[in-house]
C-alpha cells in the first residue's frame, strides 16, 4: 500500500509546482510566511483537490476579461506547454500560501517583473498592461472566488460565512503587493465586484481556443487521463451560472451530480496518498503535527 500512495502522491505532485522544486517549504525553521498556520489561506489552501478545481475555474473565468485574455493570448507559451503553464502558476499559488517569508517576497517579485514585460494591444485597439491595478484586481478575484468556492464544495461545505469573509480579507494581501487597487474583502464585496464586471467580459473565437487547449491539454500520463477530464468537468460545474452560459460549457443536472460523485471519491484518496504537499512542509516548518 505505501508503494501505491507514493506512486499516486507522485502523481499529483507532477501536476503541481512542488514538481519545479524551487521552494524550500521547510526552511528557516519558524516563519510564518505571509500569513502563518492561523490563518484562512493556509486553511482554504491545504487540500489539492479543491484548489485544482478551483483553478482551472478560474482560468477559464478569468479568460472572458478581453484584456486578460489579450496578455495570455500574446506572451504566453499556453499552447504548447499549458501543464507547464498551470506548474507555474501552482506553484505561485502555494509558495504565496505556504512559503517561508523570503521565498513568498521571491516568488511576489519575480511575478511583478514579468509583468512589467506584458503589454500590448488587444483586438479591439485598447491597450493593456499586466501590471495594471485594476486588471490585477480581476485576475485575483476571479482566481480567490473559486478557490473558495472549491474548499466549500469539496472540502468544508459549513465553513462559516465570517470566516470567508477572513478568508477574503486576508488573501488581498497578495493581490496588493503585486500592485493591485480597490481589492474587494468579503463575500458580498466580491458578489458585488463580479457582478459590476459582468457588462465587461466576452466570449469570443479566442476565448473558445483557450478552452480547447485547455481541454485538450496531455494529462502526466495515461493512467491519469481519465483523472484529468474529470478535474475539467467539475473546474465548469464549479463556475457560476452565468458563465457556463456565456462560454457556451452546458451541463445537465444528472451529469453535474456523477461529477461531484466522481470528484468526492477521488479527493478521498489523494488525501489519504498526499502527505509531503506545501502544506505538510510548511506545517512541519512551523513544528505542528500533521493534520
Amino acid at each position: 500500500m505505501e508503494a501505491l500512495r507514493r506512486r499516486i502522491e507522485k502523481r499529483v505532485f507532477s501536476l503541481s509546482g512542488l514538481t519545479l522544486g524551487q521552494v524550500d517549504y521547510e526552511n528557516p525553521k519558524g516563519d510564518p510566511g505571509l500569513f502563518g498556520p492561523d490563518s484562512m489561506p493556509w486553511e482554504v489552501h491545504r487540500d489539492f483537490t479543491s484548489m485544482l478545481v478551483g483553478g482551472i475555474a478560474s482560468l477559464l473565468l478569468q479568460m472572458l476579461h478581453p484584456l486578460a485574455l489579450a496578455g495570455v493570448w500574446d506572451h504566453s507559451n499556453f499552447r504548447q506547454d499549458m501543464l507547464g503553464r498551470l506548474r507555474r502558476t501552482g506553484q505561485f499559488i502555494a509558495g504565496t500560501s505556504f512559503a517561508p517569508s523570503a521565498s513568498a517576497d521571491a516568488l511576489l517579485e519575480r511575478v511583478r517583473s514579468i509583468h512589467l514585460q506584458v503589454t500590448g494591444t488587444a483586438p479591439d485597439g485598447r491597450a493593456y498592461a499586466a501590471s495594471d491595478p485594476d486588471l490585477l484586481t480581476w485576475v485575483h478575484v476571479a482566481e480567490v472566488s473559486c478557490f473558495l468556492a472549491g474548499y466549500l464544495r469539496y472540502f468544508n461545505p459549513k465553513l462559516p460565512a465570517a470566516e470567508q469573509d477572513r478568508y477574503y480579507a486576508e488573501i488581498a494581501l497578495v493581490a496588493e503587493r503585486l500592485g493591485a487597487r480597490n481589492v474587494p474583502k468579503s463575500r458580498q464585496a466580491v458578489a458585488d465586484y463580479l457582478a459590476a464586471m459582468r457588462p465587461k467580459l466576452v466570449c469570443d473565437e479566442r476565448t473558445r481556443e483557450i478552452c480547447r487547449v485547455l481541454f485538450n491539454a496531455p494529462a502526466p500520463s495515461r493512467t491519469a487521463a481519465p483523472v484529468s477530464r474529470l478535474f475539467m468537468q467539475a473546474g465548469i460545474d464549479l463556475l457560476p451560472d452565468w458563465t457556463r452560459q456565456q462560454l457556451g460549457l452546458q451541463q445537465t443536472a444528472w451529469q453535474r451530480l456523477l461529477i461531484r460523485a466522481g470528484v468526492h471519491s477521488l479527493a478521498l484518496l489523494l488525501r489519504w496518498a498526499v502527505r509531503n504537499g506545501a502544506i505538510h512542509r510548511a506545517r512541519r516548518r512551523m513544528g505542528l503535527p500533521p493534520r
